[in-house]
């Protein structure tokens, strides 16, 4: 016998995962300030620019990639196909940046976290694996490049 998720618990509880992720750290598993945000706040475009450990992606295609990854799994959870993509496109194509892209770049990022956060506001429900799974996804892999991008900070800052 299965039990259904309660649809009010879960999504109280992914939205405080993504605000935590995203903008404000409640304590669930970041540090105070250290949210993806208020860390990108704090980078330049200069700093964003720079190859992480002189051969790896800049920062700038850290962010373009995770505003990437949430465009396509918002597009697969609306319409439940899972689309081959081209992963690699962004860390081949994004280098150096201007304030100018760096600021595009970032709002792009703000604009798909708020069109997840508009597709969890219209679920009704989770009523199965792929919306679960593809949520919690978003966040995960959001929290896992937020770590790369720190760990960079602290390397270039250094």
């Amino acid at each position: 016998m299965t039990s259904p998720i309660q649809t009010e618990h879960f999504t109280a509880n992914i939205y405080g995962l993504l605000d935590e992720t995203f903008d404000n750290v409640h304590g669930y598993f970041l540090d105070k300030g250290a949210s993806l945000f208020e860390t990108l706040a704090t980078i330049s475009a200069e700093e964003a620019s720079i190859p992480v450990g002189g051969q790896c992606a800049t920062l700038a295609a850290q962010v373009k990639h995770v505003a990437f990854y949430l465009q396509v799994m918002e597009e697969a959870l609306r319409t439940q196909e899972f689309k081959k993509q081209d992963w690699g496109q962004i860390w081949r194509e994004t280098s150096a940046v201007s304030p100018d892209e760096w600021q595009a770049i970032k709002s792009e990022l703000r604009e798909r976290y708020g069109r997840i956060k508009t597709f969890i506001d219209e679920t009704p429900e989770w009523s199965n694996e792929r919306l679960i799974g593809g949520i919690i996804a978003a966040i995960v892999h959001t929290a896992y490049h937020l770590g790369e991008i720190r760990q960079a900070l602290c390397t270039l800052k250094a």
